[in-house]
């Protein structure tokens, strides 16, 4: 009996330890992480006691908090909230916060400890403590250009400046509005979001950042990429280009869009494949490279990635393990390839600045409660995609492919720009997803201002899509916008 008892006593013993040391880890080494999540309400309310900062553009606050009588002291509101909704996010006392809410919630809450000899002072002064305030990187009329541009079809847009990484524009349709989660009523924010979650079109998807689709023949700037790094190609070395290719050990036969060879005698120049988006032409040169070479600039370029902007993107991917027939489908951008609006843009970006890929952020500053700078943004290089001669190479030919192939609709007048179209196909009786990525100026090599991807998820519902004709014009709109056209 005795015996019994203190075994009894030493497991409890452990048990009490094994829960000691648990309650210890958790408040010591897991107390930020534990604050920061979303669904964290007992924090929310904390900060609801304090005036929450502003998220700014320029000086203008796309979010900010007002006073209330109620219990909770302050209100958070969101100017044009759908517009905006993909970077600030949303402040809910039943959800926790999302976005830059979320990501940079020490700054605007003010428990950031830079923030401690402010908040000494305003507590010795009788003064409420404020939270600091946190400026982003969009461009407002990019930013409105990309968002009018989707018109409510299902897509996004991101726009970067090629040689910072700064996103300038981070567009997503369907959105929804901040304000109707970030109320202080909990039924209707549990009603608005149940509708939301409910909504097909899945509205709260950050889709910029987290929808993954085949890039299509956007994807061909990444194999032209790889070609120019081989060493064994040009603009002008000569390719095949037939009607159709048969693909290896397969009973698959893969054609070009407009069925019909992409040049006299079944062959064509490299420059001209991508210009006239020839499918068979690169899906030969991709078997000739072979996945290893694709797979690793795809790679400089991003994919295979993780970016926090500080919101976390999703990885886009190239496959690895492809037979001859998936790496030439890979080539044009289908198989297993996936890629974000992101990933995308950060592609024309690396071409349009010498071949250098910098790090994609949204945030430029951090400020203190009375807005006195706390951090500048420092642009930071992810890789050396390409060489600049390549580089400069690959960006002439995409600007024939606006000037003179499939891209005619992102011309501006006065303004060369270079592009790529892309159609992506999907599951079975389903339209293609439809794509552009541009930059510009691109006269220049190592000048351009902006690069752009746009897509429309199947399409948009359109009923003929293309990607010069459904996105090109987004983001001729948005380069517009940057350039202040």
């Amino acid at each position: 009996m005795i015996r019994s008892i203190r075994r009894l006593s030493f497991v409890v013993l452990i048990m009490f330890l094994a829960l000691l040391a648990n309650i210890t880890y958790v408040q010591y080494f897991q107390a930020a992480d534990v604050r920061a999540r979303a669904g964290n309400s007992r924090v929310i309310f904390e900060e609801y006691s304090r005036q929450r900062g502003p998220i700014l553009l320029g000086s203008t606050a796309i979010a900010s908090s007002i006073p209330t009588n109620d219990q909770l002291k302050y209100l958070r509101q969101y100017s044009n909230g759908p517009l905006y909704a993909p970077a600030t996010g949303y402040y809910s006392i039943v959800y926790g916060a999302t976005g830059i809410e979320r990501t940079e919630n020490a700054v605007l809450s003010g428990s950031d400890d830079r923030f401690f000899v402010d908040r000494v002072q305003q507590l010795f002064a009788g003064r409420g403590v404020k939270g600091g305030a946190v400026r982003l990187t969009l461009d407002p009329a990019a930013q409105k250009a990309a968002y009018d541009g989707l018109a409510g079809r299902t897509g996004a847009v991101v726009a970067i400046d090629p040689r910072t990484g700064a996103i300038l524009a981070l567009a997503s349709s369907p959105s929804f509005d901040p304000n109707v989660l970030s109320s202080h009523n909990p039924s209707q924010i549990r009603k608005a979001y149940d509708a939301y979650s409910a909504d097909a079109r899945q509205p709260l998807l950050n889709r910029p950042l987290a929808m993954t689709l085949p890039p299509g023949s956007t994807f061909k700037l990444v194999t032209a990429a790889a070609a120019l790094e081989s060493g064994k190609y040009t603009s002008a070395s000569v390719v095949p280009g037939p009607a159709a290719i048969k693909l290896p050990n397969s009973t698959r036969e893969l054609r070009n869009w407009t069925g019909s060879a992409c040049g006299p005698n079944d062959k064509t120049t490299l420059s001209n494949a991508l210009a006239v988006s020839c499918n068979t032409a690169f899906a030969s040169i991709g078997m000739a490279l072979g996945q290893d070479a694709l797979r690793a600039q795809a790679e400089k370029f991003g994919f295979n990635n993780s970016f926090e902007v500080p919101l976390r993107a999703a990885q886009s991917v190239f496959p690895s393990d492809l037979d001859p027939a998936q790496t030439a489908m890979a080539a044009i951008g289908q198989f297993d390839v996936t890629a974000t609006a992101l990933q995308m843009a950060m592609v024309g970006a690396g071409i349009g600045d010498n071949g250098q890929v910098m790090n994609p952020y949204l945030v430029a500053q951090t400020l203190s409660p009375e807005l006195e700078v706390l951090s500048n943004a420092e642009p930071t290089a992810f890789s050396q995609a390409m060489t600049p001669a390549n580089s400069a190479e690959l960006l002439a030919m995409m600007v024939a492919v606006v000037d003179q192939g499939t891209g005619s609709n992102a011309k501006i007048p006065g303004v060369v720009v270079g592009g790529k179209t892309g159609t992506a196909q999907t599951a079975p009786g389903r339209p293609p997803h439809a794509w552009f990525v541009g930059v510009a100026p691109a006269d220049v090599p190592g000048q351009a201002q902006v690069a752009v991807a746009v897509v429309l998820q199947n399409g948009g519902g359109a009923a003929e899509v293309s990607g010069n004709k459904l996105a090109a014009p987004i983001a001729k709109a948005v380069m517009e916008a940057v350039l202040g056209r």
